[in-house]
């Protein structure tokens, strides 16, 4: 028990007393830890982490800087007590990520498996149980009482209502507002109805464009997204613009950006 003969602790950081500091740690500076909080083996907090709570970490866990781990329940029942939050093994935990203990209303823990990224300015609420191997990246929300099974991948900021289940590799693309359970194996997402508005008008001006090749410019841009024209055929009456001297090197380069894309445009 207590802080093990390899751990390295850094001369800023803060480790309570009763905190358990396993083998070949690393807990760097200005980080806290507090007294019933528990790192397993290998783990490693890069610089001014928050750990509180009865937090228990497994094997290999890496936390990166800024995060808070096993702080208070976001929950005006919460009372202070004495509620868990468990981490499996090798789990990457990044920039500004926050997950909070359990209440006991909710079971009293929260609970993330191994193998887990958890990208920055994630927050797991309170109960929440997230399974093995998932990925949430940037800015995933996920409320009180969330259940993510194993494998599942979030993506940048999708919020997650409180009680929802998301299946086992499950995939959610980014910003979708999850409100009922996702199907397992399921690729679920927000409808996208993205549309080009002609050309950056008062932008371009600002930028110095002239008259002249801001006309010809939104000539090329209303080809492309008119919807009269397909891709190919608005790119051949481009072309003809270029021919014959009316297409500037900006609309020459709308062109070449068209045809180099890979996973076509917006339009």
């Amino acid at each position: 028990m207590g802080i093990d003969a390899t751990a390295r602790i850094h001369p800023t950081a803060i480790v309570s007393d009763g905190a358990v500091i396993g083998r070949e740690c690393i807990v760097g500076p200005y980080s806290t830890v507090g007294p019933n909080v528990v790192l397993g083996e290998g783990c490693e907090l890069i610089s001014h982490v928050v750990l509180d709570g009865h937090t228990t970490f497994g094997k290999a866990n890496k936390v990166w800087s800024f995060a808070c781990l096993g702080i208070a329940p976001q929950d005006l029942k919460y009372a202070g007590e004495p509620t868990r939050l468990e981490v499996g093994n090798g789990n990457q935990i990044r920039e500004y990520v926050t997950i909070s203990r359990g209440t006991n209303g909710g079971g009293g823990v929260t609970r993330i498996g191994s193998g887990c990224l958890i990208m920055a300015y994630v927050h797991i609420g309170h109960d929440s149980s997230i399974g093995d191997g998932c990925i949430l990246p940037n800015g995933a929300t996920l409320a009180g009482h969330v259940t993510v099974e194993d494998y599942a991948t979030l993506s940048a900021n999708a919020p997650v209502h409180q009680f929802c289940t998301i299946g086992r590799y499950a995939y959610i693309g980014g910003g979708t507002t999850i409100t009922q359970d996702v199907l397992p194996y399921s690729l679920t997402s927000v409808e996208r109805n993205n549309h080009a508005y002609g050309i950056n008008k008062v932008g371009l001006a600002r930028k110095g464009f002239t008259p002249e090749q801001l006309r010809e410019l939104a000539t090329a841009m209303r080809l492309l997204t008119s919807g009269k024209l397909n891709t190919t055929q608005a790119l051949e009456e481009i072309n003809d613009m270029i021919e014959s001297g009316s297409g500037h090197e900006h609309v020459r380069y709308l062109a070449e950006f068209v045809k180099r894309s890979e996973r076509g445009v917006v339009k």
